[in-house]
């Protein structure tokens, strides 16, 4: 019976980097309130980071469970749908538009509540094919793009404060992008061919060059391009609705 009890420690590893992504994104919130705004920005980067490999731990290491799962779930509200949302508003939205720009916050992270508890559901549907595409834009995907407006201002580029209509409006609408129909890409599911896979390496050399010399700016490069494509498949599905 106590052997039966015990648990290996290995199986709360996949738990243990979950809960230490929810930690980052609780920092980040702190951070903010003391407008520490690259650190809070960076501690969220790390939440998504963390996010993808406890997943990846879970089946590795045989530790997935329904506990892991909805831990998994609670934490991504935390770090991509509150902690992105306080972000911005503390760095472009607290000023005379601050009541408002909170109900578009409050949008925000209502559809990453939203996009998290309808994935739940699909997880756990029986008899369901593997899905070579997500079904509208995943939680980490949405906090990096809610975040653009943090990116734009700590690369120097724009000051979003000076734009805070604007930046509430895209705000929820990334929210949008999240509870969409719209299929997004997913990592796990794509293919290349092997000849091709030394361009992908030699790519991701490239972008963690960049992350070193110009990190917020590789940060606002790749949301733009993330949007990019987004905006192409929103125009291949209305095609493909539509017809020839």
């Amino acid at each position: 019976m106590a052997t039966r009890d015990r648990l290996p420690l290995l199986q709360l590893v996949p738990n243990l980097v979950t809960i230490l992504g929810m930690c980052a994104g609780l920092s980040a919130i702190r951070f903010t309130f003391d407008e520490r705004f690259e650190l809070a920005a960076a501690l969220i980067i790390f939440a998504a980071v963390m996010d993808a490999f406890d997943g990846m731990l879970a089946r590795k290491l045989n530790a997935a469970s329904s506990f892991g799962a909805e831990l998994d779930s609670f934490a991504d509200f935390v770090s991509f749908g509150v902690a992105p949302g306080i972000l911005v508003f503390g760095y472009a939205l607290a000023g005379p538009f601050a009541g408002v720009g909170w109900i578009f916050v409050l949008v925000f992270a209502v559809c990453a509540c939203l996009r998290l508890a309808r994935f739940n559901i699909s997880r756990t549907a029986p008899d369901e094919a593997p899905k070579r595409h997500f079904v509208g834009v995943p939680a980490p995907a949405g906090a990096m793009l809610g975040l653009l407006p943090v990116f734009l201002g700590l690369a120097d580029l724009v000051d979003p404060s000076r734009a805070p209509v604007l930046v509430a409006l895209y705000l929820a609408g990334v929210g949008l992008l999240m509870v969409s129909r719209l299929p997004t890409p997913s990592i796990k599911a794509m293919r290349i061919a092997r000849e091709n896979a030394i361009w992908v390496l030699i790519g991701m050399s490239a972008f963690v060059g960049l992350l070193f010399l110009r990190t917020w700016l590789t940060f606002v490069i790749a949301d733009l391009v993330y949007l990019a494509v987004l905006a192409w498949l929103a125009l291949r599905q209305k095609r493909a609705a539509t017809g020839p």
